[in-house]
């Protein structure tokens, strides 16, 4: 569109070019559970969760040791359903561990201060727990926001879950507007179908997003549905109210950011499989426009 480019497959080793210098890339990536991808540069890395496959601590050391090494000046990211200690809530991690790390309880304090610690920061990792924030690429520039959640709906009581209907109107329904959502789970019907053809993404996140509007949501959970597109809101939706004059809110580009290959198209035609975070399931390039 005139104002967001996308670009789901590409040759790694040459990126299509920014537009001009009006515009900021966006780097999208989710659910690489400790392993690591080839990622093109950019201005600001998006990570919508899964860092780990069980959230051990040496698995979160990896994988924040190489997002830190990244030449990207941001790099914000959010927790998955995986990612077992960082959820606090309720003490949810002190009543479950035990169903994964059985010998081996994880250090919460030392896996908060790995992916939110002095260390982190100076690389320029920023981690969102349905939190806000704010940044500028552009000395001169623009400013822009983004608010990270790490929830999905009930998944056989993984991290971060929450039952459908009443308690995920509670947490969706405190989303605030902003330029960039990144969410660990899919809205209903937007690149949500899993294997078996069922779509598992959260109705109550779908049915916020016309008020919410966001220039970019980020989202990832179901490997098999990675992708992306650019979705045109209606002009006239009464649900828009766009709280900042100028605000561009009538698109918004959904990306499923998933890098773990899964379902039909995680094999060649010859049957062999799609090597990690390949494509067709690469990290999603986003130009949008300042």
């Amino acid at each position: 569109s005139a104002t967001a480019i996308v670009h789901l497959e590409y040759d790694s080793t040459n990126p299509p070019p920014v537009p001009s210098p009006h515009w900021t890339r966006f780097v999208c990536i989710s659910d690489t559970h400790s392993r690591m991808v080839h990622v093109p540069p950019g201005d600001v890395l998006l990570h919508s969760g899964d860092l780990t496959m069980v959230g051990r601590y040496s698995d979160f050391q990896r994988t924040i040791e190489w997002l830190g090494d990244l030449p990207h000046p941001r790099k914000i990211i959010i927790a998955g359903n995986h990612d077992l200690p960082l959820d606090h809530h309720d003490d949810w991690y002190e009543k479950n561990y035990m169903r994964w790390h059985r010998t081996q309880k994880q250090n919460i304090g030392l896996i908060q201060d790995l992916v939110q610690g002095h260390k982190a920061q100076r690389s320029g990792i920023v981690y969102l727990e349905d939190q806000s924030y704010e940044f500028k690429v552009k000395e001169e520039g623009r400013i822009w926001t983004v608010y990270g959640s790490p929830w999905s709906p009930y998944f056989h009581n993984w991290a971060f879950n929450y039952e459908r209907g009443k308690e995920a109107e509670k947490i969706v329904s405190e989303f605030p507007k902003a330029d960039i959502l990144l969410t660990h789970g899919p809205p209903y019907n937007v690149f949500d179908t899993t294997i078996i053809g069922e779509h598992v993404g959260c109705e109550t996140l779908a049915a916020r997003l016309p008020s919410l509007r966001p220039r970019l949501h980020v989202f990832g959970h179901i490997h098999e549905g990675h992708g992306a597109l650019i979705h045109e809101w209606p002009a006239s939706d009464p649900n828009s109210s766009a709280e900042k004059p100028g605000i561009v809110d009538d698109q918004t580009v959904f990306v499923n950011a998933a890098n773990w290959p899964m379902g039909p198209k995680a094999r060649l035609p010859g049957g062999a499989a799609i090597r990690f975070g390949e494509a067709p399931f690469q990290p999603v390039i986003v130009d949008l426009l300042d």
